[in-house]
C-alpha cells in the first residue's frame, strides 16, 4: 500500500499543497513551526478520518476559512483507491472514496490503512493507563476496523451504569444496574478480546523492532481486570467479578470491573518500563510499538499500510538514529518529518516545508 500523490487545501497552515509521493523513504524536512508535523498529519487524516493530535476537527481547518480539502490517490493489491474530504470546521464532513460517498470511517479504513508515530506516543510509556488502553484501541482499529463498534457500545453502556451508581442513594444497589449489566459485560468482553489478541500479534513485532533498534528486548502484555477462571469465557468472568465488587461500586459508586480499568504491562529485561526506561529506551519503545502495529496490520491485510512518523529520531542517540534509519530504508514506504538535514537518511527523497509551502529537493 502506498500513498501515490497528496493534495492539501486550507488545513492547518497549508493552503494549497500539491505533491507527488515517490516510494522509499520520504523526508518533511525544516525548522519547526512551519508545518511539516501538518502535512504528514493530513496525510494520515486522509487515510484514517481522524488525527492523533486533536480529537475535533475545527483546529484542523486554517483560521479564516469554514473548511479544508484532503485528496489523494492509495495504490493497493487491489487496485487504486482515490479518497477525498472535506473537513468542515463544525458539521458533517464529506468523504468521498472513488467518487462514492462514504457515511462511515470505517467503510474507508477497510480500503486504506495508516499508521501514525507522534512524540506524544511517549505517553505510552510513560503515561497512565488510559494511555495505553488508548494505544490498544488504536491497534485494534488499525488491524480490524468493524471492531470499534463494540468499543463505542461498551462506552455508552459504561456511562448509563455509573449515571445509576453516581445518583442512587441508599446501602443497595440500584434496581436497574443489573439491566446494564449483560450489555456491558457482553461488549466489554469484546473489546478485551480484541486488545488481548492484538497485543498478542502487535507484542513480538514491536519486540524485535525495539531490539533491532535499543538491543533489548520489550515485553508487551494485555492485563485484564477479569481473569476467567479455567474453563469460563470472558463474559462470564466479568459478570462474575461485577457481582464480587457489587458493594463496593455502591459505596465509590462507579463500575470497578471492565476494560476501562485494564493496563498494558511493558518492561525491558527485569524491569517494568515505565518505572526504568530511560528517555531514549521509553522514546524507541513507543516507536517501536507503532512499527508492531504496522508489522501486525500488514500480516493482517496482506500489504503494508502507510508508515508516517513525526520527528522519529530526535529521542534517539545516534547509534540508534543509524539503526532506525537502516530498518526504514528497507520498507515500501514512510513518510517521516525531521526537523534539519542532519536528521535525513542517506538516500531519502526529500521536501523542504517553510511556512506551509512545500519544495520537492
Amino acid at each position: 500500500m502506498r500513498l501515490v500523490w497528496l493534495e492539501v487545501r486550507d488545513f492547518r497552515n497549508h493552503r494549497e499543497t500539491s505533491l507527488e509521493v515517490p516510494g522509499g523513504l520520504v523526508v518533511a524536512v525544516g525548522p519547526n513551526a512551519q508545518g511539516k508535523t501538518n502535512l504528514l498529519e493530513a496525510a494520515h487524516y486522509l487515510l484514517t478520518l481522524g488525527s492523533p493530535r486533536v480529537s475535533a476537527d475545527q483546529p484542523l481547518v486554517r483560521s479564516g476559512v469554514d473548511r479544508a480539502y484532503l485528496r489523494g490517490e492509495v495504490a493497493t493489491a487491489g487496485g487504486r483507491v482515490l479518497v477525498e474530504v472535506e473537513v468542515r470546521a463544525s458539521g458533517a464532513n464529506r468523504i468521498q472514496v472513488n467518487r462514492s460517498g462514504v457515511r462511515r470511517k470505517r467503510d474507508l479504513r477497510q480500503r486504506v490503512r495508516s499508521v501514525m508515530f507522534i512524540p506524544e506516543d511517549l505517553d505510552i510509556i510513560q503515561g497512565e493507563p488510559e494511555d495505553r488502553r488508548r494505544f490498544a484501541d488504536e491497534a485494534v482499529n488499525a488491524l480490524w476496523p468493524a471492531e470499534e463498534a463494540p468499543r463505542a457500545a461498551y462506552d455508552r453502556a459504561l456511562r448509563q451504569r455509573n449515571r445509576l451508581l453516581k445518583e442512587h442513594e441508599g446501602p443497595d444497589a440500584p434496581p436497574d444496574l443489573e439491566a446494564w449489566d449483560g450489555e456491558l459485560c457482553r461488549n466489554g468482553a469484546a473489546v478485551s478480546r480484541a486488545r488481548g489478541e492484538v497485543l498478542r500479534r502487535v507484542g513480538p513485532r514491536s519486540g524485535d523492532e525495539f531490539e533491532a533498534v535499543a538491543g533489548e528486548r520489550l515485553r508487551v502484555e494485555y492485563r485484564s481486570s477479569f481473569d476467567p477462571k479455567p474453563g469460563e469465557d470472558l463474559e462470564a468472568a466479568m459478570a462474575r467479578r461485577l457481582r464480587e465488587r457489587r458493594d463496593e461500586e455502591v459505596v465509590r459508586r462507579t463500575t470497578l470491573v471492565g476494560p476501562h480499568r485494564d493496563d498494558v504491562h511493558l518492561a525491558v529485561g527485569k524491569m517494568t518500563a515505565r518505572r526504568f526506561a530511560s528517555h531514549g529506551e521509553s522514546w524507541a519503545g513507543a516507536l517501536c510499538l507503532r512499527l508492531g502495529v504496522w508489522g501486525a496490520a500488514k500480516a493482517e491485510i496482506g500489504e503494508p499500510p502507510v508508515l508516517i512518523l513525526d520527528d522519529p529520531f530526535s529521542g534517539l542517540d545516534l547509534v540508534r538514529r543509524r539503526r532506525l534509519g537502516e530498518g526504514l530504508g528497507r520498507r515500501d514506504q514512510a513518510l517521516l518529518a525531521v526537523p534539519d538535514e542532519a536528521q535525513v537518511p542517506p538516500g531519502a527523497s526529500v521536501w523542504e516545508v517553510e511556512g506551509g509551502r512545500v519544495t520537492p529537493r
